[in-house]
């Protein structure tokens, strides 16, 4: 599988992450007025696991998804589970901009996880990149003083294990294919799911199993655009770019349930695109050229 560096390789995958992310959050509120995330989770392993099969026979059948690493995949994977149900939880508690905003706490624990663990140099374009970010996903929440919702926290550690999730794929793509990485996700969660999904099973009305689809369709792929840009970049070059997601949100809302769209939702989305633009900017050639 090629893995040649390339920063704007990366950021076209991350634009069909962003684009397939914000579908499944306007889907995810939608489904979860019918149904319980657990249900939720296992519709979308076991449709997503049938939408991928045809790229999995295309590639050599099964043979593909074989591993020596079993045991990374099913840690990361229910680290991720666990967060997946959070996510979907706290779109039933709290506005959808609140829930992605929050979210983007991620990037603070994938860039130390990956510096840590992965060996990945933070340099001080990444660290501007990630605090510019931060920065305007907080102008455009603007955190009010008082109780702290529940739906809050569950966000905040859903984007906890995110963090470590993405920081597990980006090891993972050093030895796995793409389609590997995708496969044990499918299996493993819906295993984790299916056992509560039966427990709390309620047939959804026939429109929620088109949002059903939408989700299975949106997540499963958004997953293998990200298992991409990781080939091509650093973790902490890519999540970063995630952060046009809080500002592509913030439209949604204000387009689909009129929440309302302001200046300082302007202001916020201006510094995000602007982390953006600077974390893709080249590294310098001078390093190289004294080695030589």
């Amino acid at each position: 599988m090629d893995r040649t560096p390339s920063k704007t390789r990366a950021a076209l995958w991350m634009s069909g992450w962003l684009a397939l992310m914000l579908i499944v959050a306007v889907a995810g509120r939608e489904a979860t007025r019918e149904v319980n995330v657990f249900q939720l989770m296992a519709v979308r392993g076991v449709l997503g696991f049938m939408m991928l099969y045809p790229l999995i026979h295309m590639n050599g059948g099964f043979a593909i998804v074989k591993t020596a690493r079993v045991h990374v995949h099913i840690a990361r994977n229910l680290i991720h589970f666990c967060a997946q149900l959070g996510w979907f939880y706290a779109l039933t508690l709290i506005p959808i901009g609140q829930v992605v905003a929050i979210e983007f706490t991620m990037p603070i624990w994938t860039a130390i996880l990956a510096a840590s663990f992965l060996g990945e140099r933070m340099t001080s374009w990444k660290i501007v990149a990630i605090v510019l970010g931060l920065v305007g996903v907080l102008v455009i929440v603007r955190p009010a003083t008082g109780a702290i919702n529940p739906g809050q926290l569950i966000a905040l550690a859903a984007a906890v294990g995110f963090g470590v999730s993405v920081a597990v794929v980006k090891s993972l793509t050093r030895t796995e294919q793409t389609l590997t990485i995708m496969f044990w996700m499918l299996v493993v969660q819906s295993l984790a799911s299916i056992g509560p999904a039966l427990y709390v099973w309620t047939w959804p009305p026939l429109s929620t199993w088109g949002w059903l689809a939408v989700i299975a369709f949106c997540g499963t792929f958004s997953h293998y655009c990200m298992a991409r840009a990781l080939l091509h970049a650093d973790a902490t070059v890519v999540i970063p770019m995630d952060f046009i997601r809080v500002p592509l949100t913030a439209i949604a809302g204000w387009l689909i349930y009129a929440e309302r769209l302001d200046a300082y939702t302007v202001l916020g989305a201006a510094m995000i695109l602007a982390g953006n633009l600077l974390n893709l900017k080249p590294a310098s050639a001078k390093a190289p050229a004294r080695a030589r």
